[in-house]
């Protein structure tokens, strides 16, 4: 009706006589996308579903090659932008508070050699902090330089050496595997039980520099990750609901999310590698 006598009357006049906005008469319905274009466009949201809503463009295009589905990543922006697909590294961090240090005299073996060639070689580790309810608990995690993998944690109310020795009690290898563990001076890594127990295995012990977090940078790079794609991702009720979440999410960390330093392979994969 709008368009039959557009040439007599106001297109505004009209609508308001009939009580429709204008962009209603001014709306086109955008093109049907075709066959190939809504396989890409499926393929996107899948892949980034399937990566917790973590992967940007440069992961999803690597995995839609595996798929042998070609697409540049200004496309696959497109797409997301489209869909509304906003990677969980757009989220600000918030920073913790810094703790006493431990004041060990013990020095830094491991020189920030963060490229290890055998599996198990150095494990480094640290602690950060996690929302429960409206209180802090804190999450320890053991990481293999050889592949980046998860191989220990545990999570707990109290950011002590208590927490620590649980992580060591949960690592997914024998200890005498393990030549060198490297932390920073939090004063929780400070403790005789688990002095004792790197003794008995022969672990030779690494400490990072005071206040030099680059020390340490593999397993700060880790924790920012850990914070990115899973605590800041999840409201916790019970330390239970968060233990049973970690395991989960450790298991999809080294069994299907993908890492840059590591050719775009799972730690598992970068493992199984003939050497």
């Amino acid at each position: 009706m709008i368009r039959s006598n557009a040439h007599k009357y106001s297109v505004s006049a009209m609508c308001s006589v009939l009580q429709l906005p204008k962009s209603t008469y001014y709306y086109k319905p955008k093109p049907a996308l075709n066959p190939d274009e809504q396989k890409l466009e499926d393929a996107v949201v899948e892949i980034f579903r399937d990566s917790r809503n973590n992967y940007g463009t440069r992961k999803i295009k690597v995995e839609l090659t595996k798929r042998s589905i070609q697409a540049s990543r200004r496309k696959i922006g497109k797409i997301m932008q489209r869909q509304g697909l906003v990677s969980s590294y757009t989220v600000a961090q918030y920073k913790p508070y810094k703790a006493a240090p431990n004041e060990s005299k013990t020095t830094n073996q491991l020189q920030r050699k963060f490229s290890q060639d055998e599996p198990y070689a150095v494990v480094v580790s640290d602690l950060t902090y996690v929302r429960v309810d409206g209180k802090w608990n804190y999450v320890c995690l053991f990481v293999d330089l050889f592949n980046r993998e998860m191989v220990g944690y545990s999570c707990g109310q109290r950011k002590t050496a208590e927490l620590v020795y649980e992580a060591i009690a949960s690592l997914s290898v024998r200890l005498d595997r393990i030549q060198m563990f490297h932390t920073d001076r939090g004063s929780e890594f400070d403790n005789r039980l688990i002095s004792e127990a790197l003794a008995t295995f022969g672990i030779q012990r690494s400490l990072s520099k005071k206040g030099c977090p680059y020390d340490n940078a593999v397993a700060e790079a880790t924790f920012k990750i850990f914070k990115t794609e899973f605590a800041n991702q999840r409201q916790f009720q019970s330390l239970k609901q968060l233990s049973v979440e970690l395991r989960d999410y450790v298991h999809w960390f080294n069994e299907h999310r993908i890492h840059g330093t590591l050719g775009y392979r799972t730690p598992a994969e970068f493992r199984r590698l003939p050497s």
